[in-house]
């Protein structure tokens, strides 16, 4: 890490353990500094370009299987580096390209032509972790039929297709700001973390918790770390260091037949990391003012930073640094 790097490390100073409770501004800190993560990537975004040895954008126009309605592009307009930030920025604009990533292509990969166009990178081939604690200082944008994403999938699908081999959402936004009527003032201010896993759909199975910041305030409106600690049977969830979501090995499972006599399975191998913008899918469309408004657009997703820890003592398992 560069020394701006570090001293943006050190300013993220971490309380003690406190027993908590319900409401945001109670519930329990997760201790980073004496909890014996060690620091072993990070991309502080610090220069003029992407990083290729760290990041891949994915170029697809299939909709993420959500019916989502952008093109990730490769192109500056969609994915920059300016100012100490990564931004992905999601435009109006009729845009042409392949209907899937490599990875999922089918035989002929057909051209397929959507309505935006946004930026979405990924550390598929290049870096993929097995337990530790994952974070990211970001800021989300607001609008109906935006949705940001920091996520992890598994980087050899050791039990099969999707959720068998599980999906870590650390980070989704959905519709911020837009009318909620379960919502404190009256505005989606909840982000999301969950765990995929189980069988191919309809079977498929999930645990998420949408959290809310201390005094209702808006995610888009500053920046928060957003993180996940990954132990062997144990992945809890957090914002700005207070944990809003635990999940046990109990709690999940994977109908793959490999995994049998794998306690911690599908979440027992490694995985890789990524960030999007998506535009509009099921899950904002179908919620709060509902569609895509066009006065959403364009918008801006703003990473600070991501970093990545092992837990020094226990790299096997990850569980020693989580308490």
């Amino acid at each position: 890490m560069t020394r701006a790097g570090l001293l943006k490390a050190s300013a993220l100073t971490a309380a003690l353990l406190l027993s908590g409770a319900a409401s945001p501004g109670d519930r329990p800190l997760a201790p980073l500094e004496g909890a014996g993560w060690e620091l072993v990537w990070a991309d502080e975004f610090e220069g003029t370009a992407l990083d290729r040895s760290k990041w891949t954008p994915e170029v697809s126009c299939w909709g993420g299987g959500n019916d989502e309605r952008q093109c990730y592009t490769d192109r500056p307009e969609n994915i920059a580096v300016e100012g100490g930030m990564l931004l992905l920025k999601a435009r109006k604009e009729r845009h042409a390209g392949p209907a899937r990533p490599p990875e999922i292509a089918e035989y002929d990969n057909p051209t397929v032509i959507q309505s935006h166009t946004s930026g979405k990178v990924r550390t598929i081939g290049l870096h993929a972790w097995r337990y530790g604690r994952i974070e990211a200082r970001a800021k989300v944008p607001a609008g109906q039929g935006t949705w940001p994403a920091i996520w992890m999938m598994p980087d050899a699908p050791a039990y099969g297709a999707w959720p068998r081999s599980g999906e870590i959402d650390i980070l989704e936004a959905v519709n911020i700001g837009a009318p909620c009527k379960t919502c404190a003032g009256g505005a989606e201010n909840r982000t999301i973390s969950a765990l995929h896993f189980g069988n191919v759909p309809p079977a498929n199975r999930f645990v998420d918790h949408r959290n809310t910041l201390p005094g209702g305030a808006l995610p888009s409106e500053d920046f928060h770390v957003y993180a996940v600690e990954w132990g062997e049977g144990l992945i809890r969830f957090l914002v700005d260091d207070r944990v809003h979501l635990t999940v046990t090995a109990d709690e999940w499972s994977t109908a793959a037949p490999q995994a049998k006599g794998r306690s911690a399975a599908p979440f027992d191998q490694p995985f890789y990391l990524m960030a999007n913008l998506a535009v509009g899918g099921r899950l904002s469309e179908e919620n709060n003012a509902k569609g895509v408004a066009a006065s959403s657009f364009p918008a801006q997703f703003a990473i600070d930073w991501i970093r990545v820890y092992r837990c020094a003592g226990d790299p096997a398992t990850g569980s020693a640094c989580i308490r």
